[in-house]
């Protein structure tokens, strides 16, 4: 065993179930990488993912954002181009775009429609829809109000959805955040989430909360900390 990975053991329990702060406090004090690690949240529900009435699904603005550059892409019309740039984005337009994604191009984070264009873009289904980049009013990202959507995705607004396995993963921040600035986004989240289904907050149906960082341990939480 290296010595980062004992010193890294011997900070933390694996059975126990850490407070928020003290879990966030942990992870502050774990021997760094060489980048600025992503913190991650992690969620296994005991939900029937064929279920409908039991998928989650849902968006949180976090209030210090992600510590990422989200590259936007906006689909719209000619004369809310400007409008998507001065607001943030990276990309706007219609037909030269729709070209280049449907040859496989997808260089960017997030992708905004307004809601006239959802015909038009019905195709690039199968390019984004697997990289979860398809326009969903579920999520938001079908809207007329372009120039607000882009701010609060620029700002921090992120998506979540739970997966397959009935697992939720969202990045929350960066190593490099304030422990205070980590834990208001890691609440916001995990409020949105339990807010997105009621179910939620029935005995059992979160098996576990888990926070890490991209090297490092993963520490359980509470999750009665977290229920209504």
């Amino acid at each position: 065993m290296s010595k980062k990975k004992k010193a890294t053991k011997e900070l933390y329990d694996k059975s126990k179930q850490y407070k928020l702060e003290e879990a966030v406090g942990v992870l502050k004090n774990v021997p760094k990488a060489k980048f600025d690690e992503t913190v991650e949240l992690s969620m296994n529900l005991a939900l029937n993912r064929k279920d409908a009435s039991q998928v989650v699904r849902g968006t949180a603005l976090l209030p210090h954002g992600t510590g990422k550059n989200i590259r936007v892409l906006v689909f719209c019309r000619a004369e809310d181009e400007q409008k998507a740039k001065d607001a943030g984005a990276d990309f706007a337009g219609k037909e030269e775009l729709i070209k280049k994604i449907s040859g496989g191009w997808c260089d960017f984070d997030a992708c905004i429609a307004t809601t006239d264009m959802m015909r038009d873009i019905a195709k690039l289904g199968r390019v984004l829809g697997p990289r979860g980049l398809m326009p969903n009013p579920k999520t938001g990202t079908v809207t007329d109000d372009v120039e607000k959507t882009v701010k609060d995705v620029k700002a921090g607004k992120i998506e979540f959805k739970m997966d397959k396995q009935g697992g939720i993963h969202v990045g929350v921040g960066k190593a490099s955040f304030a422990k205070e600035a980590l834990c208001e986004n890691i609440r916001k989240l995990i409020k949105a989430i339990f807010s997105s289904n009621p179910g939620l907050n029935k005995p059992q149906a979160v098996k576990s909360i888990t926070l890490a960082t991209t090297m490092g341990p993963g520490l359980k939480l509470d999750i009665a900390e977290f229920r209504k």
